[in-house]
């Protein structure tokens, strides 16, 4: 998964990798002349006593460095740059893709895994491409280099590096091994941290009201002490690797010199050669070093990377169609035809057999008990849902053949939990039409009973509004959303169980106001109070995801039981005829 994702995004910055290679390559050999012109100076110039040669090859030598630093710095920008920009393509394409998920495909993942996702697990990748290019690259080019340039300064002490090397890449290796399922572990905890924190910042007045603190405190140190004690593990185990390289660098020097000195007295070896020796050895283990460290990040790049990978390979159950339908025969009306909906895994299914009509200029009503499928049945018309069975059309139209911005402008949808956004009034009520003007707002704001308290708010239609409208009262925010809907003026409205939070009083306006300018449109409205749909021009019940009656309110008060008690329990019939 790792390597595919990296192919893939990594595939539009072929010269930058390119001039990383090259760059790294010549500031790497430049590394390893430099050992060499050392032991020139010292064997031909310091032991000889010749300062125009000590000058002459040290002015060589600060040609040289000053070549490495200028190839280093390069190949650290372009490799910074790469990397950064492999993080955005990734991040942006998990965003679209998510953008296009039904509520399926985010209730699967749940979005706090969703969000560490494109944030958490996309920077532990980006980090590996940016070690990659600044020490990846350089690391085997250093080590074969160092084997070759120390080779040519003494073979009789190369026996010392088929020793070290072996040993530090076997004790690094046993450590690595502990570690890849700890990583695993952690990005696991750290989804667990973020929904539970997440469901708690949601949920505050919730915790708030049934003075649950103490149990929410504590289950949310239940997962951040798992996520501690995670870290921990992999903490300890890393901390491990570099007293170990570090062992195995100062054992490596004392044997080189112990070794080394032999070979000096019996003039088999100069000691400029020796230095570059050790030298050329310390690299060496160097190298191995970066490449182990550069390893140790894979483990939990990979595992990353599979988690990225899993949301951009799960394709979205709502498909936009290849070529859609862009023009339509009629206008304003939504058919369902022995619709059918069922969960994935579930073992019945929530819809069954649904058939009706909402016509233009007419209000169609659904009403049934809490779990009857009322919400499902609504959102399978903007396809926020597609239906397992049966069709659905839209101006005649079989939604699935739409073209998905015809029939989203088609729909203004008013959700069961009005959801604003961050900004201003305005900005939200624009959010249905960019081009709306203020006066067009006002009017809306007027027909959704909301421009009293909108004009008292001291910024009026800029008046902030904070995440969620949480700075708002229910039935604020409710008459917002109503408001927002009716900036767009679609040709089908849908409003599901959008009058809850309003009193009746309000409520009653709110649908006086709405007649005229619904006139030419279907209105589908999903309700709980008979009072709100009691004038509709036909009334759905469902119970049990299936139809049980169709007609308007007198006519089910003697044909639908079903409806009858439904009335009962809120109203006497005698109160409603």
């Amino acid at each position: 998964m790792l390597t595919r994702l990296l192919r893939t995004y990594l595939r539009p910055y072929g010269r930058p990798l390119t001039a990383v290679v090259l760059l790294q390559l010549v500031g790497t050999m430049a590394s390893l002349y430099l050992p060499s012109l050392n032991a020139d100076i010292i064997d031909n110039g310091i032991a000889r006593g010749d300062t125009g040669y000590i000058v002459r090859i040290g002015g060589w030598m600060l040609l040289v460095s000053a070549v490495q630093i200028a190839c280093s710095i390069a190949a650290v920008y372009y490799g910074a740059r790469t990397a950064m920009s492999f993080g955005r393509d990734v991040r942006a394409a998990i965003f679209h893709r998510v953008v296009g998920y039904s509520a399926r495909e985010v209730g699967q993942f749940g979005a706090p895994s969703l969000i560490t996702r494109n944030t958490n697990d996309v920077q532990q990748v980006q980090m590996l491409v940016v070690v990659t290019c600044t020490m990846l690259v350089a690391a085997p080019i250093m080590c074969v280099g160092g084997v070759i340039m120390a080779l040519n300064e003494d073979v009789g002490l190369s026996w010392l590096m088929a020793v070290c090397v072996p040993v530090l890449v076997l004790a690094i290796g046993l450590v690595i091994q502990r570690m890849v399922p700890q990583f695993r572990l952690m990005q696991t905890r750290i989804d667990t941290v973020n929904r539970v924190l997440r469901e708690q910042i949601t949920g505050i007045r919730v915790v708030r009201a049934f003075v649950r603190e103490p149990y929410e405190t504590a289950r949310f140190d239940t997962a951040n002490r798992d996520l501690t004690a995670t870290a921990l593990r992999v903490g300890r185990l890393m901390a491990v690797v570099f007293p170990i390289v570090m062992l195995v660098l100062n054992a490596s020097s004392v044997a080189v010199l112990w070794f080394g000195a032999h070979r000096v007295d019996s003039g088999e070896i100069q000691i400029g050669a020796l230095t570059a020796f050790l030298s050329y050895l310390m690299q060496i283990l160097m190298s191995v070093m970066m490449a182990t460290f550069m390893v140790i990040m894979v483990p939990r790049a990979a595992v990353c990377a599979e988690r990225i990978t899993e949301v951009l390979d799960t394709d979205p159950s709502v498909v936009p169609p290849t070529h859609g339908v862009t023009e339509v025969p009629v206008r304003g009306e939504l058919e369902l035809r022995n619709v059918r909906f069922q969960y994935p895994g579930a073992a019945e299914p929530v819809l069954r057999d649904i058939s009706f009509t909402a016509r233009a200029g007419q209000t169609t009503a659904v009403i049934g008990s809490t779990g009857a499928g009322k919400t499902t049945l609504i959102s399978l018309a903007p396809r926020l849902f597609d239906a397992t069975g049966g069709t659905v059309y839209v101006d005649g139209v079989d939604v699935r053949d739409l073209d998905p911005d015809l029939l989203w402008n088609k729909i203004g949808l008013v959700p069961q939990r009005p959801y604003l956004f961050t900004g201003t009034i305005a900005s939200n009520l624009r959010y249905g039409n960019p081009d709306a003007t203020d006066e067009e707002l006002w009017t809306s704001l007027e027909i959704a009973q909301a421009r009293d308290f909108v004009e008292e708010l001291p910024e009026r239609l800029n008046a902030p509004v904070a995440q969620g409208g949480t700075n708002l009262s229910g039935g604020q925010r409710q008459r917002l959303a109503i408001a927002r809907a009716l900036v767009r003026r679609p040709e089908i409205y849908l409003f599901d169980d959008s009058f809850s939070a309003l009193d009746l009083g309000t409520d009653a306006r709110l649908r006086a106001a709405l007649r005229p300018v619904t006139a030419d449109a279907a209105v589908v409205i999903v309700a709980q109070r008979v009072s709100t749909i009691i004038d509709a021009d036909q009334i759905i019940v469902l119970e049990d995801g299936a139809v049980v009656g169709i007609g308007r309110h007198d006519d089910l008060l003697e044909s639908c039981p079903t409806y009858r008690e439904i009335v009962d329990s809120q109203l006497t019939v005698e109160a409603l005829s």
